[in-house]
């Protein structure tokens, strides 16, 4: 269920047997190490370690036309069709809700069989089509498949209507062996689980203001058609929690060729993150520790790549994609920022925070795996519980490659969420790669998105430290608000000022060519002169 010893608890498990054995201790010592083993398990137990999908049970429900298409996430079944087509099921059908919803409604179904109840009142119009049930009366998947299956559905939707479960969903399976053989034998159609309220969603796709209650919850706000489809590899969510901080999931968010690319593009440009000194690192988002003197990120490398406007394909695919996905406009996207770890590399608890630009949200994207055993997990250590009501489970998140965490840094009225403190374990061996974008609260003005990348090319994306040097500078003398204006204005005048240079070369080359040609020009015509006044006169013959 999502809940094992993180690769960084093993670690200390097995330490502190190590100390145990090997020092022959008392047996006071002999019961503290073993409160201590007992206390990291029970820690341990009650995290909630993700991700939890992949991509071989992700579904993907699709409507709309070229322009405006809507879509939604699902988790495919253990049993029917998808298990053995794998990524090559696909249906396009009308969506209908079942009747009664649940499968049971007021029927009296004492003494029947869940494998044996009757098909739906509205078979007729569900057959051929996809069946919306919910798993509101507590029968299993294979049961609900069957009622399907019954009435003649070509796919089902199940709704989990846990009202605590969040986007939550999961692939339905068998719960005993009579249902594991049933669905073996007969279960032939698709069948996908969707979060509660993904089934609101789909419901009211067509709702307008205007339209009875009773018509849209009888099916009449639904879309006339949907696809329903494998995801592969096509981006999918997986919830991870609900409320502060908001965290989730995008599985696929890039291609492993663009992993790749982004290591390396950033190879060879990397610099040690120090926030040891106190200096905050404004533009780039990398903030002093709080602890003065002592360091949160320890041996990270860390480069970012300016490539605003000006970037290229492969960076302007990936930003159109996670807008798309995520719906935070590019406009307030940062530019990657890559990070490097080898092994004993962490980054103890921390926020994302940059007082010169409020960061909204923080996208983090894993470039490679790593193993299990090799820790690295990036932890939310105290989100609140699903109910609202103290601290919940701390989430573990593996590093998955090509995995994205979203995480919202501030709440839904853009106040600091103190709930978003987040840290990253520590990585035992191998290396790791993390790419992150941070959603800035307001647009990234042109010089953040133009001249800082032009300035950052010659160097393959890595900007000078004089700009850096320069923010910092006039933030310490004049405050964030006027220092900002002071060095817009200076970084603005930067590529007016290089043209002007260009332009007065330019002027003085062809100045130069022209007086060189001349007197050139000049000298020649003197020395033609020389030679004809020099040249003897011919003797005309007799």
């Amino acid at each position: 269920s999502g809940h094992h010893l993180p690769a960084l608890v093993q670690y200390l498990l097995s330490s502190t047997s190590t100390m145990v054995s090997a020092s022959s201790p008392s047996l006071t010592t002999m019961m503290l190490a073993i409160t201590t083993i007992f206390c990291i398990m029970a820690a341990a137990s009650a995290a909630r370690v993700f991700p939890q999908r992949s991509s071989e049970e992700a579904a993907v429900i699709e409507w709309g036309h070229s322009a405006i298409i809507s879509a939604l996430d699902g988790a495919v079944a253990t049993f029917g069709p998808q298990t053995s087509q794998g990524a090559n099921f696909e249906v396009e059908t009308a969506p209908v809700l079942a009747r009664p919803i649940d499968g049971v409604g007021k029927k009296n179904t004492e003494g029947i069989k869940d494998l044996e109840l009757p098909k739906l009142d509205n078979a007729d119009q569900v057959a051929g089509n996809m069946v919306i049930m919910t798993d509101a009366a507590g029968l299993s998947g294979v049961a609900l498949a069957r009622i399907a299956k019954e009435s003649g559905a070509a796919a089902l939707m199940v709704v989990n209507t846990d009202q605590n479960a969040g986007d939550y969903i999961y692939s339905l399976e068998p719960e005993n062996e009579e249902e594991e053989k049933y669905a073996e034998e007969n279960i032939d159609i698709p069948v996908i689980m969707v979060s509660l309220q993904a089934g609101n969603v789909i419901t009211t796709a067509l709702a307008t203001d205007d339209m009875a209650n009773d018509v849209v919850n009888t099916g009449g706000a639904l879309p006339d058609r949907v696809r329903l489809y494998a995801g592969g590899d096509r981006p999918f969510f997986e919830d991870a929690v609900s409320k502060s901080p908001v965290v989730y999931l995008i599985h696929n968010m890039l291609t492993v060729e663009e992993c790749d690319e982004l290591i390396r593009m950033a190879d060879g440009k990397y610099d040690r993150v120090d926030d040891t000194t106190g200096i905050n690192n404004y533009l780039e988002s990398t903030m002093a520790s709080e602890k003065t003197g002592e360091a949160t990120a320890k041996n990270i490398d860390r480069v970012t790549l300016w490539k605003g406007s000006i970037a290229g394909k492969l960076i302007k695919d990936i930003d159109e994609r996670i807008s798309q996905v995520t719906g935070f406009p590019p406009e307030h996207f940062s530019d990657f920022q890559i990070n490097k770890y080898t092994a004993g590399s962490s980054h103890e608890p921390h926020f994302d925070i940059n007082p010169a630009n409020g960061i909204m949200a923080t996208i983090t994207i894993f470039l490679n795996d790593v193993a299990q055993d090799q820790g690295g997990e990036f932890i939310f250590s105290t989100p609140q519980a699903e109910g609202g009501d103290g601290d919940g489970e701390p989430v573990y998140i593996s590093p998955t490659k090509a995995l994205a965490i979203v995480h919202h840094n501030t709440d839904d009225k853009y106040n600091f969420d103190q709930s978003t403190i987040h840290e990253e374990a520590a990585l035992l061996g191998g290396y790791k790669y993390v790419a992150k974008k941070y959603v800035y609260l307001n647009p990234q003005p042109k010089h953040m998105r133009m001249v800082l990348p032009l300035m950052a090319m010659p160097f393959g994306g890595k900007l000078p430290r004089v700009f850096i040097t320069l923010q910092t500078t006039l933030i310490d003398k004049y405050g964030i608000e006027t220092a900002e204006v002071y060095f817009q204005k200076i970084v603005t005048m930067i590529p007016l000022l290089l043209l002007i240079a260009i332009a007065g070369a330019v002027s003085n080359f062809v100045t130069n060519k022209l007086k060189n040609d001349g007197a050139g020009k000049k000298g020649k015509e003197a020395t033609d002169g020389k030679s004809k006044k020099s040249k003897p006169k011919s003797k005309k013959s007799d």
